[in-house]
């Protein structure tokens, strides 16, 4: 078993958003790794890494991901961080991985000014900037497809992936 399509990007890319549109268009289930994190261990990631730290986040958070490639057949949303994880990136290879591309502008004022993600306390522009600029060769680099969401509805974006799917030969 393996997910049709695998959401990722950084925060704001609209990969929850997204993943509930395509799953639609598809007829099949969503899966959120963020969720199952948080269902598994009864807290929010917030929480899990004041108490924790990153490192065991993201140890957790791979094992969910590794979960989510081999249980579930529909549209898997990562968490935006989930591809700094080596075992991660390879549990990745050679799955349909589609990486939403979004500017930092568009995925600051998505993400809005009060939030809960732990790594963009304090000025979350500079932040998300720094953020985007460390990951976007890693997403790159585990992707099959890339979509540029800025000037895209997250309907847009689900139509675009389901084109890509059926020039892959994917039943859409």
């Amino acid at each position: 078993m393996s997910p049709r399509v695998i959401l990722v990007g950084p925060p704001g890319a609209g990969k929850t958003t997204v993943a509930n549109k395509l799953a639609n268009r598809l007829g099949v289930d969503v899966r959120d790794t963020d969720a199952d994190v948080e269902a598994a261990h009864g807290m929010s990631i917030a929480d899990m890494f004041v108490d924790h730290g990153e490192a065991y986040f993201r140890d957790v958070e791979s094992t969910a991901v590794r979960a989510g490639l081999t249980e579930h057949d529909g549209v898997l949303a990562l968490g935006g961080g989930s591809v700094l994880h080596e075992d991660t990136r390879a549990a990745l290879r050679g799955e349909r991985v589609v990486f939403l591309d979004v500017g930092l502008s568009v995925a600051t004022r998505r993400v809005g000014l009060n939030t809960a993600r732990p790594l963009l306390l304090g000025n979350v522009r500079s932040q998300m900037k720094a953020l985007m600029e460390e990951r976007r060769a890693i997403y790159l680099d585990v992707a099959a497809y890339v979509v540029a969401t800025d000037d895209l509805t997250p309907g847009g974006v689900a139509d675009e992936i389901v084109r890509w799917l059926e020039r892959e030969g994917e039943q859409a």
